[in-house]
């Protein structure tokens, strides 16, 4: 791995761990709250629900990025195989 620079790879592993651990620290920590059960499963519920709210979020903009991604490459081939065809047809004649 270059300085300043992540693998793919990596970087999402980190990521994924990242937010394992969050998770669990979240819940461990509300298990130890002084609180009712009622209280406690309402906390659980709506940090759930905030994670699964954040994951949407976060697929939404890695989709996106996808996409744009694709679309950029797809011009780029289509650009690099419009300078590369003469070159092609020059070839065959000669």
């Amino acid at each position: 791995m270059r300085e300043g620079r992540y693998e793919s790879g990596n970087f999402g592993t980190a990521i994924t761990f990242l937010l394992i651990g969050l998770g669990a620290g979240t819940v461990v920590g509300m298990l130890f709250a002084p609180k009712t059960g009622t209280q406690l499963r309402r906390d659980l519920r709506r940090g759930y629900e905030s994670a699964r709210d954040s994951f949407d979020d976060w697929k939404e903009t890695a989709r996106d990025f996808a996409e744009d991604a694709i679309g950029r490459g797809t011009d780029f081939a289509e650009d690099l195989r419009e300078r590369v065809r003469p070159l092609g047809r020059s070839m065959r004649r000669g």
